[in-house]
C-alpha cells in the first residue's frame, strides 16, 4: 500500500485490518521513514489519551486511554548493543502481557520475538510518500 503522509489514518485502518487481533507489530524501516510517527496514528486511533513519542532514551513507553487503563508499549532498540538489554529491561513480561506492543527496531531483538508478531515494513518513497507492506508468520 502506498500512501501520502496527509493520508495516514488509511495506513492505519489497513494496519488494524491486517493485524486482527494479533497485539505485537514489528516496524522495520529506515531512520526517518516515519515509524514513530504511524505509531502515534496507531495509539490516537486505538483510544489513546498520551501524546506519543520514541523512547528511544528511555526504550519503552506507555500509553493509556481515557479511563486511565494501559493500552500500549512502544519500545524503540534503536540504541541497544545486544538482545540481553532488552531482557534486562523485562521485555519477555511485557511480550506476554494483554495489551498491543508496538516495536521499533524489532531487528535488534530477532530471536526474542514472539512467532505470532506481525511485521510492517515502512519505505521511504519521498518526501511525503511512503509504502508499508505487511507479513506475519
Amino acid at each position: 500500500m502506498t500512501f501520502q503522509l496527509n493520508e495516514l489514518n488509511k495506513a492505519v485502518d489497513r494496519i488494524l485490518e491486517f493485524v486482527g487481533p494479533e497485539k505485537t507489530i514489528c516496524f522495520y524501516g529506515q531512520m526517518g521513514a516515519g515509524k514513530t510517527t504511524l505509531i502515534k496514528a496507531l495509539v490516537k486511533e486505538l483510544g489513546g489519551t498520551d501524546q506519543g513519542s520514541s523512547p528511544t532514551f528511555g526504550l519503552v513507553n506507555e500509553y493509556h486511554d481515557q479511563n486511565g487503563k494501559l493500552l500500549a508499549y512502544h519500545f524503540d532498540f534503536y540504541r541497544i548493543e545486544n538482545e540481553m538489554q532488552a531482557l534486562d529491561i523485562g521485555l519477555e513480561d511485557y511480550l506476554y502481557s494483554n495489551t498491543w506492543k508496538f516495536i521499533e527496531w524489532p531487528e535488534k531483538i530477532e530471536s526474542l520475538l514472539p512467532q505470532e508478531a506481525v511485521s510492517v515494513y515502512l519505505h521511504f518513497i519521498d518526501e511525503n510518500t511512503r509504502s508499508i507492506e505487511f507479513s506475519a508468520e
